[in-house]
């Protein structure tokens, strides 16, 4: 009995077991990449059945599984990997990337989905490419990297910002920057000097308006999202430290320069200058040969270091960075220090409903500038000290300020520039301190299973003070005393604060429908307020005994003169934004996805009858490479994508959100009155009917990846139109004013875009990886209509003009033929190409369908990794493009003889015995013409290694149990440039430079280390 008793119970029990395993049950869970960062629309497939689901856009997943099922995790770019249910109802995954593609995960406009289920034109570039590298704005590391983006950085100082145009030039005299969004928060400024590099996650550049018109009147120039990294959960804590040492150093100009003896020479038979008094013999044994480059410009320090500390437990994660930075100028005071710390928290709830976030930096940055950059004051502008000086005058003849007024009174000629900005380094400051502040909060809460609610708040704070001082004991001080003054300098006080309220609330429904229709639907508000303050005091007047630049020194007023009276004035402007938009995304099988976004804007610039405006896009894609027919083709990726949409651009009288509040309305201020006397009338005249400038672009793109993914990239053709123009038209001067500003004109952009990748060795085996990278685009604007009867809106005097029919801002001069060979004066070529010495400016102009933006841009790359070897090369280029080099032009100006230094090639200037050269007469009767023609008007086309880096990752058996990584390595940024232009940087956003800060050479070491 009690056999046969055991026997029943162990079949019950057996029974029990199989039906306990066999019952179904809700797992859920997250998958995520190596990083931390989840990854959405992963397949997670049951091994050996056909039923499955797909990762949400944060990475979750929530199937009904059995005990004894498999789960397979599949997605491109990471291994396959498997994992048994069991008893488990959580599962989180980590996928491990296997081909290192750089944008398996697209971020688009509020959310995050799949490359292969992205219907835009984006490209993103990694932390891979971005942390180590010595670049306080991190924007300068992604030159090159992004086929459509033009980066320029116009300005050597630490810490200036960049100029950037994505696909071209999209306004006149509008905002062309695109939209900054770091970690959801918009940023309407490109300044970064206050943002970490060593933070980023991932930088996701967004281009076609299917990305771009979600976000209405801020998205017209594109979008720029930065993503800052995070831990991860039920992660160990990672304690990771990255630092660089190095040095900095000027990129040399090719101009030639005369020696002191040259420049003796040269003025001796000028007969101008004080080697007009010498004999030969006398230059022949001069002693004193200066180079001014040497005392104004040096080899600067840099050193950056980051330690970021990152962990999870089971319902909360934690990122934390603390940075500091150090740059020193190329140029003598001038530098950078930067302090930075950064929290990012992201938490969940138990039943995995509810979710949130923070994230919080705070910075602290103080710089040194170098002010008058870009100007020709012999008094000011050290960067005209260091090339036009002349090599004769001696350092050792600066003795102090008084006697140097002594000198230059004596003298009477600039001859003694050099020492005039020796005397400013000494006496004069510019400082600036800045404190950045940026805190966001987000929650997430699941109403069910495929309806959801978010909300995300941010603040954004910035606060500036300068301090300029100019010691009372300076030359130029002495020099600009007025009769009866005792007392001069000056000392200014600048504080500004901005504060940038910005909250999105978003209602969100996500569902798949019998396991191939996937529908999504997003319903948004937006709210947005900008507030901005600011004072400015100068006190002009300074008692030397006691100043100090910081506040000491003040000169009280004095009732019976004007001398120290200060100076004041204040600022205050206030913005904002409503906003209703969503967006609709269908996908059939990972095959076909329709996209549709809509979008209703208000802005506070504009008048209320005027004050809301429309926009949208649709977009559309086909993954070819799903279809029957593509099995067995070599194509492991195909996708076609196709967009329209309308964006708007509210910032239509510049960069800034607080410029041009009061556009819409009349203004009044202080105007000269009768016999000089001031006067309150009219300033500007308001125009009611004022709008967004409305952008209307289309984009077709094709992704592809074949041959296993050895070769990858994306090939764009888009076009583009913006009408409604904010320009100038011209009025009657009756009341004074001549012009009104309004919406008319329209302008295009045309291009296309290519990026491919190719792994010309794959040998993970060996461990042994090569891969080339090219990325190029060509853009073409034309201006189409402009205001007013005429076709044109150049002003009569400008070297730059914009025509109906021509591209913007293209140059309009004087043709230069050389030199006459009969009298040595110069020749121009009239509008009947004849010959001629005296060509009319205003009419024998011709358009040269060029400008300083290029149409040609990209970049190219070599990586290479050998058993922990690695390096890295980046090129960057840039064509069709034009600049007016005034430095070059300047010692090239006989005028400059006996005050300036001057380039060698004037030697060969035309004389009776040297007939055929390009260089005029030294006395030419009709040189002043040159300054309208493209005498110097240069090709700036240029070839440059913008990055070599090389370094070792040591193998973890060197490494011990409590180290796990490290990586040593050596990398340069800016040495090698080929290029026509002369000047000291062929790299620059402007038409034309005159005695700019040059951007440096960048030399560094460094390592990261992780524990």
């Amino acid at each position: 009995m009690r056999t046969k008793f055991s026997g029943i119970f162990t079949l019950v029990l057996v029974f029990i077991v199989q039906m306990t395993f066999a019952q179904e049950k809700t797992v859920s869970g997250t998958v995520s990449d190596d990083n931390g960062v989840p990854l959405p629309g992963v397949d997670v497939v049951v091994k050996g059945e056909n039923r499955g689901t797909q990762t949400d856009f944060d990475g979750m997943f929530t199937i009904e599984l059995t005990a004894q099922d498999v789960l397979v995790f599949k997605y491109m770019g990471f291994a396959d990997q498997e994992v048994p249910v069991g008893n488990q109802t959580t599962l989180n995954v980590t996928l491990q990337n296997v081909t290192e593609l750089l944008d398996d995960v697209v971020v688009e406009a509020y959310r995050t989905v799949s490359k292969k289920t992205s219907n835009i034109a984006q490209s993103t570039v990694t932390s891979k490419t971005i942390k180590g590298r010595p670049n306080v704005n991190f924007l300068q590391t992604l030159q090159g990297q992004v086929p459509g983006l033009n980066i320029t950085t116009g300005s050597g100082q630490p810490g200036a910002g960049s100029n950037v145009l994505l696909r071209g030039l999209n306004s006149l005299n509008g905002a062309t920057e695109p939209l900054y969004v770091i970690d959801g928060m918009p940023q309407n400024s490109n300044v970064f000097r206050s943002l970490n590099p060593n933070e980023i996650e991932n930088v996701s550049v967004l281009k076609d308006a299917a990305a771009a018109a979600i976000y209405g009147n801020r998205g017209a120039n594109g979008v720029i999202v930065v993503t800052t990294r995070r831990g991860g959960f039920e992660q160990a804590l990672e304690v990771n430290y990255i630092g660089t040492y190095g040095f900095n150093q000027l990129q040399r100009n090719d101009y030639n320069m005369l020696s002191a003896r040259g420049i003796l020479g040269l003025e001796n038979s000028f007969g101008n200058g004080f080697g007009a008094g010498l004999t030969q013999q006398e230059i022949d044994e001069f002693g004193i040969n200066t180079n001014w480059r040497d005392q104004f410009f040096r080899r600067g320090a840099t050193q950056d270091h980051t330690i970021t500390l990152s962990q999870g437990g089971k319902y909360l994660t934690s990122f934390t960075s603390i940075g500091f930075a150090k740059q020193d100028g190329i140029l003598e005071n001038s530098d950078l220090h930067r302090f930075s710390f950064r929290n990012n928290l992201n938490g969940k709830s138990a039943d995995g409903k509810f979710e949130y976030g923070t994230n919080v930096t705070i910075n602290y940055s103080q710089r040194n500038e170098m002010n008058s950059a870009g100007t020709a004051g012999v008094n000011q502008n050290y960067v005209l000290g260091a090339n036009n000086s002349l090599p004769y005058v001696s350092p050792d003849q600066y003795v102090d300020s008084e006697t140097l007024v002594n000198d230059y009174n004596a003298d009477g000629t600039l001859r003694l520039t050099p020492l005039f900005l020796m005397d400013k380094m000494r006496t004069f400051r510019d400082r600036t301190d800045e404190i950045k502040m940026i805190a966001g909060t987000n929650a997430k809460y699941k109403l069910t299973e495929d309806l959801s609610i978010r909300t995300n708040m941010s603040f954004d704070y910035l606060q500036t003070n300068r301090n300029v001082f100019q010691s009372a004991n300076s030359f130029n001080s002495f020099l600009f005393l007025e009769q009866g003054q005792e007392f001069g300098g000056f000392e200014t006080n600048q504080h500004a604060r901005q504060l940038l309220i910005n909250n999105t609330t978003e209602l969100r429904y996500q569902k798949t429908f019998n396991e191939d229709h996937t529908f999504q639907a997003s319903l948004f508000t937006e709210y947005f307020k900008g507030h901005s303050r600011g004072m400015n005091f100068t006190q002009n007047g300074l008692n030397p005994i006691s100043e100090s630049g910081w506040g000491t020194g003040y000169i009280p007023y004095d009732p019976s003169n004007d001398f120290y009276v200060p100076s004041v004035s204040a600022f205050h402007t206030d913005v904002g934004l409503f906003s209703y938009f969503g967006f609709v995304d269908y996908d059939y099988k990972r095959k076909y996805g329709v996209s549709a976004t809509l979008r209703r804007d208000a802005a506070s610039r504009f008048n209320e009858s005027n004050r809301w405006g429309t926009f949208g896009s649709v977009s559309a894609r086909w993954n070819i490479d799903e279809e029957d027919f593509m099995d067995n083709s070599i194509f492991d990726n195909l996708k076609l994508r196709a967009s329209w949409g309308v964006t708007g651009n509210q910032l239509i009288s510049g960069p800034s959100m607080f410029s041009g509040v009061l556009l819409q309305q009349d203004t009044y201020g202080v105007r000269g009155g009768y016999a000089g006397a001031p006067g309150f009338g009219l300033t500007g005249l308001g125009n009611g009917a004022l709008s967004w400038e409305r952008g209307y672009q289309s984009n077709i793109g094709v992704d592809f990846g074949l041959l296993e993914n050895r070769v990858r990239g994306a090939f764009e053709v888009y076009s583009g139109e913006t009408r409604g123009l904010y320009q100038p038209v011209l009025l009657s001067a009756i009341n004074g004013i001549t012009s009104i500003s309004a919406n008319q004109g329209s302008m295009t952009n045309k291009g296309v875009e290519l990026q491919v990748f190719y792994d010309l060795i794959r040998d993970r085996q060996n461990d042994f990886t090569v891969t080339l990278g090219f990325n190029g685009s060509y853009n073409d604007n034309t201006i189409v209509s402009v205001p007013g009867a005429s076709n044109n809106t150049w002003d009569g005097e400008s070297l730059t003009g914009n025509f109906e029919g021509g591209i913007a801002n293209q140059f309009y001069v004087l043709k230069y033929a050389g030199v006459n060979p009969t009298n040595g004066n110069l020749l121009f070529e009239n509008a009947d190409g004849e010959l001629t010495e005296n060509p009319d400016p205003g009419t024998d102009r011709y358009f040269t369908d060029q400008s300083f933006i290029p149409r040609i841009q990209g970049g190219f790359t070599l990586d290479a990794d050998y058993k922990g070897w690695f390096l890295s090369t980046q090129f960057t280029f840039v064509a069709d493009i034009l600049r007016y080099d005034y430095d070059y032009a300047g010692v090239m100006n006989p005028n400059n003889i006996g005050i300036f230094n001057m380039s060698a090639d004037v030697l060969n200037h035309w004389t009776p015995e040297n007939r055929v050269t390009t260089v005029p007469r030294l006395n030419a009767s009709n040189r002043g013409l040159e300054e309208f023609s493209d005498r110097f008007l240069t090709d700036a086309s240029y070839l440059r290694m913008r990055l070599l880096s090389v370094g070792y990752n040591l193998p973890q058996r060197w490494l011990g149990d409590n180290i796990s990584g490290l990586r040593i390595f050596a990398q340069a940024e800016n040495i090698l440039t080929f290029s026509k232009w002369r000047g000291w940087d062929a790299e620059s956003p402007r038409g034309g430079d005159q005695y700019q800060y040059p951007t440096p050479k960048i030399y560094n070491v460094g390592l990261e280390l992780k524990f």
